[in-house]
């Protein structure tokens, strides 16, 4: 049962949408929600920026060859794979929802849950490291580049004339952040307690503020339980289709067995810290809420599906351990 106890922070975040849903900002009230998740906004990516070493990234860049799967999946792989879910009929999945799926599509991987996984399961968690800080590295540039790319003129709200400003209102902060990690990386490292509180009160500041706007434009009444479904159905889907690519691809390049779980790992995730806040940077507040659903609903799926696979892997590892040489 242990393996399907939902992610504490996932029921935190529906919490919200559930006092969204009844109690909705709206007016004023709802103008200053939306300044103070512009500020929640800049202070994650600007705590992002303090917290990631980008020497230890640089440092891994001997494992090239498994950083560059990674990626591939990561912007290469899991965009395609996106735009393929846009091709179903409206009927079935309606075209916010699309839109959703392929903004899941093109963040970067997680880096806690990459390196946590990767550990449980034996995997070489330096390269996880370096490999997952990697990941949102090029993310914070290359997320918004997508997004502009393949959702611009359907109907997403991103004006892809527009793209050089919205990668710098993620970029300054993150950059700063990295400038100022000299001075209090190591306070955020003994604080990361109280800090993290701070990351997820911010983002679920970013939640209620999207949702509001979703309810008092109406757009749920566009969402019924069959295109939820649909769209679980669709999430499911993406996940086994990375996890079974990144796996065969890694045996076929003859990876050893401890790199073929880190890109398994890295390659398949989708990061919805990194998700919600940039999805208020780059969307209207009156389509956020149906555009982060399917990010929410993967993240769940992914935490389910890759903690029963590490388990696996850990068991498998300790059965050739046992074996006689």
């Amino acid at each position: 049962m242990s393996r399907l106890r939902p992610d504490p922070f996932v029921l935190a975040i529906l919490a919200t949408v559930g006092v969204a849903t009844l109690l909705p900002a709206s007016g004023v009230v709802a103008g200053g929600f939306g300044v103070a998740t512009t500020v929640a906004v800049g202070v994650l990516f600007f705590l992002y920026g303090a917290r990631l070493s980008t020497q230890e990234a640089l440092d891994g860049l001997r494992h090239w060859r498994l950083h560059a799967l990674v990626l591939a999946a990561t912007f290469v792989l899991f965009p395609l794979l996106g735009l393929a879910a846009m091709l179903l009929p409206s009927s079935v999945l309606p075209p916010d929802l699309a839109a959703g799926v392929l903004f899941l599509a093109v963040l970067p991987s997680t880096v806690q849950s990459s390196i946590a996984f990767t550990s449980i399961a034996r995997g070489n968690v330096a390269a996880a490291i370096c490999s997952a800080s990697l990941s949102n590295l090029a993310g914070i540039v290359l997320t918004p580049l997508l997004v502009a790319l393949l959702l611009a003129g359907d109907g997403a709200g991103v004006d892809g004339s527009a793209v050089l400003g919205i990668v710098l209102q993620l970029l300054a902060p993150f950059v700063a952040g990295q400038l100022a990690r000299r001075w209090i990386g190591g306070w955020i490292t003994r604080h990361s307690a109280p800090l993290k509180l701070v990351d997820r009160g911010s983002i679920l500041l970013v939640v209620y503020t999207a949702f509001s706007a979703g309810m008092t434009e109406g757009i749920w009444h566009r969402l019924d339980l069959g295109h939820l479904l649909v769209l679980v159905v669709v999430c499911g889907v993406l996940l086994a289709a990375v996890l079974g690519a990144t796996g065969q691809a890694a045996r076929v390049l003859g990876f050893a067995r401890a790199d073929r779980i880190t890109i398994v790992f890295c390659g398949s995730k989708k990061s919805l810290a990194s998700g919600l806040p940039m999805a208020t940077v780059l969307f209207g507040h009156a389509q956020v809420g149906l555009i982060v659903l399917p990010l929410m609903l993967f993240h769940q799926i992914q935490l389910i599906v890759c903690a029963t696979l590490a388990r696996r892997y850990a068991a498998a590892s300790e059965a050739r351990e046992l074996m006689p040489a």
